[in-house]
């Protein structure tokens, strides 16, 4: 991608602009520090863009042209999905995700996930509610993303509207390029084929075994479809691997569906003569052993690697947390566990990333135990209706963080009480801090670290995007033999997604990867690898 912008860029015969879409934050991030880094953007970068595709929807289609048939000014709400819909006083709270946009109707499966079931219950109340809500939202121009994506969809409906962006976009932009397509949804991806049909070239890139939003409707198999929409020779495979070994290479190659491995990598990079096996970790036990953590750690140290650059990676963080002994707490809704727990993460951010977002999620935190929202979907609301946008919060809750910070010798009761002094000036309402912020027997586990000399743990789709020099990638008993199922051959139902975590772990890693798996199934595993002329270690733990 760099090697395309400087060639695109360096034609001064043309002097429209390039457009550079992914769909997180990180990725684009990433992709603008190596564009800086080649001197390839130009400054003032316009025309060109460079954004996740929220971010170009909205300017391109919200912002100037605002919502179909409303005359409120466009206001984003990123948490409109944790609204809660209430009919009545003490009815079950339901959250507005629940809900389809258009129509205000459930989405049985949505609703089964917090507790309700439509089967033998009647859900016409909230339907009611929820459908209220939408329209008074949006007649207050109060819109998420998801929303954005219906109203692009409205207006690219309109023929004569279509093409008279189209036109402009083009005149715009020389090239789209959308990296990460895998990542997109359904809505996205009609998008991108619109802007095709406008006359602008479009460059996709796209892994479709990396597709793990599979929660925001991912389009793994829509991908397929629309590449045959390209004619053969702009549907180009990628094969050169500049980041990992050749082991972690053929590795990737064995963690694909069988269909999937017509074009195996090729390790080109500064890696390629390195002879490191990927190492098999078999563990013991019905669960996840910490065990996994400590054979890790060995590995990484017998290497001269850095623990802190070794993440141990697996579905959830629970399981993670589990493979290097650190004690975890399970779902709550416990103020005190609650704010623990994001004080926790927020200083645990600053070794493995995600400062910005930790931090926001303790001021959530903070404003639920002091009364100034009611829910965790009020937050953006609050901080529009209180001009704190701009982020002129951050100063002071950076500083409660630091007060929050947990060290030993220090006792969690001290902890505890030390908490209640800090957030006690910001209260508001009857209550008191006491009552806010109870003790809890799962504090302590709630204020735990990992243990000293550990690897970090960190949940797969946390390094989405991300390489690290070595990667522990957990397989759980819950879902190893359905992922093996997979990836032999087999009709294996709902093991897709977590087969593609797995495979995106795994192709983190650089110079050491280590793959843990319960022992009934390691030596499946170990067949997986070794028919792909992967060099392997096994260890029994």
């Amino acid at each position: 991608m760099v090697e395309r912008a400087r060639k695109l860029l360096s034609q001064h015969s043309d002097r429209r602009g390039v457009a550079f879409l992914s769909f997180t934050n990180a990725a684009v991030d990433e992709l603008q520090i190596r564009l800086n880094a080649f001197g390839v953007l130009p400054s003032p970068l316009f025309p060109s863009f460079i954004g996740t595709f929220d971010r170009f929807l909205w300017q391109f289609f919200i912002s100037p042209f605002g919502i179909p048939d409303c005359d409120a000014v466009p206001r984003l709400v990123p948490d409109k999905n944790d609204w809660q819909v209430i009919p009545y006083d003490g009815a079950q709270a339901l959250s507005l995700q629940c809900f389809d946009r258009g129509t205000g109707k459930v989405d049985p499966a949505f609703a089964k996930k917090e507790n309700f079931d439509v089967e033998t219950r009647s859900i016409k109340a909230h339907e009611t509610r929820a459908l209220s809500m939408l329209k008074t939202a949006r007649s207050q121009g109060q819109i998420d993303f998801d929303d954005v994506r219906i109203y692009v969809r409205e207006r690219l409906d309109d023929e004569r509207f279509a093409e008279r962006v189209g036109r402009a976009l083009a005149a715009r932009f020389c090239e789209i390029v959308v990296d990460e397509a895998q990542d997109c949804n359904p809505a996205d991806l009609a998008v991108v084929d619109w802007l095709r049909k406008s006359g602008i070239a479009v460059k996709v890139i796209c892994d479709p075994n990396q597709s793990i939003y599979e929660f925001r409707g991912g389009v793994t198999d829509e991908l397929e479809k629309f590449s045959s929409t390209f004619s053969t020779q702009d549907r180009l495979h990628m094969s050169g691997n500049f980041r990992s070994t050749p082991a972690i290479c053929s590795a990737n190659v064995a963690l694909r569906p069988p269909s999937s491995r017509a074009n195996p990598d090729q390790s080109l990079g500064r890696y390629r003569d390195d002879l490191t096996p990927v190492h098999i970790i078999s563990y013991s036990g019905a669960g996840v052993s910490q065990q996994i953590g400590l054979a890790f750690q060995g590995l990484v140290k017998g290497l001269g690697m850095l623990l802190n650059s070794a993440p141990v990676l697996a579905s959830t963080r629970a399981s993670a947390c589990k493979a290097i002994g650190q004690p975890i707490v399970g779902p709550t809704t416990h103020m005190t566990l609650l704010l623990a727990e994001a004080a926790m993460n927020y200083h645990f951010a600053f070794a493995v990333g995600g400062r910005r977002d930790a931090l926001v999620r303790l001021h959530r935190i903070i404003l639920l135990v002091q009364g100034h929202i009611s829910s965790s979907g009020n937050y953006h609301a609050y901080l529009t209706s209180e001009g704190l946008e701009d982020g002129r919060w951050r100063p002071d809750i950076i500083a409660l963080a630091n007060g929050l910070r947990f060290e030993p010798p220090q006792a969690v009761d001290q902890w505890l009480e030390k908490a209640r002094e800090l957030l006690a000036p910001g209260c508001v309402g009857k209550s008191t801090i006491k009552m806010r912020l109870k003790a809890h027997a799962d504090l302590a586990n709630a204020l735990a670290g990992a243990p000293f000399d550990s690897p970090p743990a960190r949940t797969i789709h946390s390094v989405k995007g991300l390489e690290f020099p070595a990667v522990c990638v957990v397989m759980t008993t819950k879902t190893a033999g359905g992922i093996l199922d997979l990836l032999e051959g087999k009709v294996s139902p709902g093991s897709d997604e977590e087969a593609r975590k797995i495979y995106v772990a795994a192709s983190r890693a650089e110079r050491l990867l280590a793959i843990a798996v319960p022992k009934s199934r390691a030596s499946r595993l170990q067949a997986l690898l070794t028919g792909v002329k992967c060099s392997i270690q096994i260890h029994q733990v």
